[in-house]
This record gives structure tokens, sequence and C-alpha cells, in this order.
């Protein structure tokens, strides 16, 4: 496999040639000239189109593969960047995973409480785009209506620079410290996403499978 193949082939997870990824990829670049363009435009419609819910099953494989993301309309951090990742090869954009341990200053009382006091979130996904032969993080996990609501500051996305949660929220306070870089991947490292988590979870002194089963539990 030549090095670039990795970052256009379709898996389980990247499913770029599913007819639903495939159709709204091509819907939403029609008449676009440049890879960068096109890599803005789906950007967006991810980062928007797509609510981020950090209630959802993260911890059910099924639920991670991109064209069902794209069907129910929400997913979590690195659901939503497998859909842009997806929908970027299925224009012919190399695309790939990255990921980051981060602490979230401003985390919900409810999400908070969800993840039994801690406000680190292992294993933090986003999407890395090849853009003019530079390797470009894109990261649509806050959907604008939710930067709204909570008067975060909103990812923009050029094509150029990195697009990174913001370490501050619009009041200044403390927001998003990037803790931990966890490498890129060509595909969606599931088992190792789930056993770091469950690890974390572990550390705190937290039995994983009661903590799982609340998640399981919790409404979406």
């Amino acid at each position: 496999m030549k090095d670039m193949d990795k970052y256009l082939r379709c898996t389980e997870i990247v499913d770029c040639d599913s007819a639903i990824i495939k159709k709204k990829a091509r819907e939403l670049t029609r008449g676009l000239k440049t890879d960068r363009e096109k890599a803005i435009a789906l950007f967006y419609f991810v980062r928007d189109a797509i609510k981020y819910n950090p209630y959802d099953s993260a911890d059910r494989y099924e639920y991670s593969i991109a064209s069902g993301t794209l069907k129910r309309g929400y997913g979590l951090c690195f659901q939503k960047a497998a859909v842009l990742v997806a929908m970027c090869r299925a224009v012919g954009i190399p695309a790939r995973f990255g990921f980051a341990d981060i602490r979230n200053h401003q985390m919900s009382e409810r999400f908070l409480q969800m993840m039994c006091g801690s406000n680190i979130l292992v294993y933090h996904g986003f999407a890395e785009i090849l853009l003019d032969g530079k390797w470009v993080v894109a990261t649509p996990a806050f959907d604008l209506q939710t930067c709204r609501d909570n008067g975060y500051i909103p990812v923009e996305f050029d094509g150029i620079n990195d697009a990174r949660l913001h370490r501050q929220s619009k009041d200044g306070r403390l927001h998003v410290e990037y803790i931990k870089s966890r490498g890129s991947f060509d595909d969606l490292p599931w088992q190792t996403i789930y056993d770091a988590g469950a690890e974390h979870v572990a550390s705190m002194g937290i039995d994983v499978d009661k903590f799982m089963a609340k998640w399981r539990t919790e409404p979406k």
C-alpha cells in the first residue's frame, strides 16, 4: 500500500464508500475547485449539522461508524471526527484521526457527575486533513449552537492553520487544556480508546463495569 493510500481507504468505521457519506460529501463540495475549499465546506457541515452530544454511547463500536453518526445527526468528538474523515476521503482528500487528552474546565455539572468528578477526557478526537502537502488539524466537536449556549469560542477552520479547541471561553475563563498528545491514526483505534477510558476510570478507584452501566443508561 502506498503511503497515502491508507488515508483514502474505506474501513468499517470510516465507511467513505457508503451511499449516504458519498452523496452528502459530493453535494457539499459540488462546484468547489480546490481540496482546501472542499475541506472547509465539509468541516463546517460536520461542526454544525451534527450536534455535539457528550452523553452518546461511546462504549459501543457500532455507534462510531461514520454513516451511522451522519444519520443520527449527533455524536461525540471522535464520532464527529469519523464523519469528517470519511467525507474527506469520499472526495479524494487524504484524512486521518488525531487524539489528545484534554482537561475541560467548563464541563457541565451533569457531564462532570457522569465522569465521576473528573474533567479529564482521554483520547479527545479530531480530524487531520492533508492540504497543500501539510497535515492540518480540524476539530469539529462543538457545534455553533453549543458554543452560543455555553459561551464557548467556536473553532474556525481555514484549511491552513490548525483548528483546535480554545484555551479560553468568550468571558476569558479557562476552558480547554491539551494535556497529552495521543498521536495520529489512519483508522479509529476504538479498542485503544475504550481501554484508555477504562484505565482512567479505574485510576480514580471506580468500578469500571458500574461506570459503563451508568453511561449506557444515561438519557441521551
